[in-house]
């Protein structure tokens, strides 16, 4: 019986590392080409911020009522689950405290990120691989309309302005749902249990929420259009970039957020 040699799984390794990497490479190289798109000629530019204002439209105002519903719910749970701790300890006015530092820090940024790739994420691969597909990059080509400039410029401007908005959104529907079982189960009114919030919060909370928001917004831009310009032949391979994007930016928004999690704790900001 053949051994399994140690070289075999330390190359299966180095050759996911390395194409992990070109990946990331990938992406990265394409988001900097988006943003010298953006500054390149009049025509171009005003071409680019009329279509981002249309990005804007459906990457934000159309995922409001979502983020609004599914926030407010987690700020209800929130709630429930920490005063079911906190009882135990006679904190259970502390609950205002708990439901705004999670909302802000961690759930608000992360809870839109998913949304909005579902949302948009997706939607980014399918048109990029469909116009792919049916060769209409290059008709944009013969157009002298760069692809990039054209298609990906906008959705990054657009997702750079969203962002940060629809998790200041998320934020607020948050500890509006926290204030629920606040003023029905913890004694609070509707007044003092947002001066709790109030009162709770430093800005460091609020801006790391937003600092994660604008990182997540490039990280969902890149790799769906990045999945959409890799697309292969067919009908068939829009279906594949379309997961792949959305199972690639879930993965990687996660650990974007682990990273600056530790930063923030380890700067103090945590």
């Amino acid at each position: 019986m053949p051994r399994l040699s140690v070289v075999e799984p330390l190359s299966v390794i180095g050759g996911a590392v390395e194409r992990g990497l070109a990946y990331l490479g990938g992406v990265a190289q394409l988001l900097g080409r988006a943003f010298a798109h953006a500054f390149t000629s009049s025509l171009k530019r005003s071409l680019s911020y009329q279509r981002a204002c249309h990005q804007a439209m459906v990457i934000g105002v159309g995922a409001v009522p979502v983020i609004s519903f599914i926030t407010f719910f987690i700020g209800v749970i929130m709630a429930l689950q920490g005063a079911y701790e906190l009882k135990r300890f006679g904190a259970l006015h502390l609950i205002a405290d708990t439901v705004a530092i999670s909302i802000t820090r961690e759930l608000g940024p992360l809870v839109t990120a998913i949304v909005v790739i579902g949302r948009s994420g997706s939607a980014f691969a399918a048109e990029i691989g469909t116009m792919k597909v049916t060769e209409e990059l290059d008709a944009l080509e013969t157009m002298a309309l760069h692809p990039i400039g054209f298609l990906v410029t906008p959705k990054l401007l657009a997702m750079l302005v969203m962002m940060p908005c629809l998790t200041i959104w998320a934020d607020l529907m948050g500890v509006l749902g926290g204030s629920v079982f606040g003023v029905t189960g913890a004694d609070y009114t509707f007044g003092t249990y947002l001066s709790a919030t109030r009162d709770a919060l430093y800005m460091r909370d609020i801006i790391t929420g937003l600092v994660k928001s604008i990182v997540f917004g490039l990280v969902i831009t890149g790799v769906g259009c990045q999945e959409g310009f890799a697309t292969g032949a067919g009908s068939e391979e829009v279906g594949r970039s379309t997961t792949s994007a959305v199972v690639t930016s879930i993965f990687l928004v996660v650990l974007v957020d682990l990273v600056f999690t530790a930063i923030f704790y380890v700067t103090g900001g945590a």
